[in-house]
């Protein structure tokens, strides 16, 4: 343990060393450049003024560069090879995407987690923040809701697997919501085995941690709806259902959008709830788990796996796209 504090103080120190070295040193060779007697006094001005922030952003560029641009382009190439990604197959791999079983209920279950994560933690979300703002104990209530947001997606799959637990039929069960279903006379059950519903109690598990993160959001952009509208709306009578739908959603329609997109992409991305919970076993595997289990479980395929990697890359491109359209265009507005 002693040991790895020190490794991990030490590559902090190297890296900050490091950046300051760079920086410095960069900074010193553009000067002296700058000072050679060529060109015009103005010429080399603005030659110090173009240079200088590429060279802070350099660093970055070239970690972007090797780890996002290169692997992206590299597993494009690598989704029209075979196997061992030597031999050129052309289409086949994204022929075989579209008859493959096991991707067509991965669709499903992505689908289904499209249509049911997103939409229900934004709601919750927006339901506590509204409500969490009329009561004394609003902010501690609010802090209850976020702390999910700060527990990994592994930490948060262990916790609700205690939720979920089931010993058996004749054993004592520990599992939260066993206790629950058997103080209501009812058998217990393997939740997490019982296909196609197996995947809403996965659901749960990410719903939990994601309404804290639109709490947070949208109740940041509610505290900008007028009162003055909201009590002119009370003295003509409006109902709090009313004024709560319309007057307060409307006005936070925008920000409602940006949160709704913000979680679907995590959606699309979602592999660690799935691996940690089931493994994808009993129908619950998704994009993530079927890519991973293509390249790392049984000698792994290049070609295949790259592909699923790609159609993944494809379903989130067009849900950033609208979120940067909307974004460009609300700055316009402005």
């Amino acid at each position: 343990m002693t040991d790895q504090v020190i490794q991990t103080i030490s590559a902090v120190l190297v890296s900050i060393a490091f950046c300051l070295l760079y920086f410095a040193g960069s900074n010193f060779v553009l000067d002296k450049i700058i000072h050679l007697p060529i060109g015009s006094k103005h010429g080399r001005e603005m030659l110090r003024t173009h240079v200088r922030p590429w060279l802070f952003i350099a660093p970055a560029l070239l970690l972007l560069g090797t780890y996002l641009v290169y692997p992206l382009f590299e597993t494009f190439r690598l989704s029209f090879y075979d196997a061992t990604g030597e031999q050129f197959v052309g289409l086949a791999n994204f022929r075989w995407v579209f008859v493959d079983q096991n991707f067509l209920l991965t669709i499903r279950n992505n689908f289904m987690w499209l249509l049911v994560v997103p939409a229900a933690a934004t709601a919750l979300g927006l339901v506590v923040a509204v409500l969490a703002d009329r009561v004394w104990w609003g902010g501690f209530a609010k802090s209850m809701v976020f702390m999910p947001m700060a527990i990994s997606f592994v930490g948060a799959s262990v916790i609700w697997k205690f939720v979920y637990d089931f010993r058996g039929p004749e054993a004592d069960q520990i599992g939260i919501l066993n206790a629950i279903v058997m103080g209501m006379g009812f058998q217990p059950q393997a939740w997490v085995t019982i296909p196609f519903w197996n995947n809403f109690f996965l659901m749960a598990i990410l719903i939990w941690i994601q309404t804290g993160f639109a709490m947070v959001i949208l109740s940041a952009a509610l505290r900008g709806v007028p009162n003055e509208t909201i009590e002119a709306a009370r003295i003509d009578g409006a109902s709090e259902l009313q004024i709560f739908f319309e007057i307060m959603v409307p006005q936070v329609m925008s920000t409602i959008l940006v949160v709704w997109t913000t979680i679907t992409i995590t959606v699309l991305k979602v592999f660690d709830i799935v691996m940690a919970m089931t493994g994808g076993q009993w129908d619950t595997s998704v994009l993530g788990n079927l890519m991973y289990d293509w390249m790392f479980r049984g000698g792994g395929d290049y070609g295949r796996s790259s592909t699923l990697a790609m159609v993944l890359m494809f379903a989130v491109v067009p849900v950033m796209a609208f979120n940067i359209r909307r974004f460009r265009t609300e700055e316009a507005q402005r």
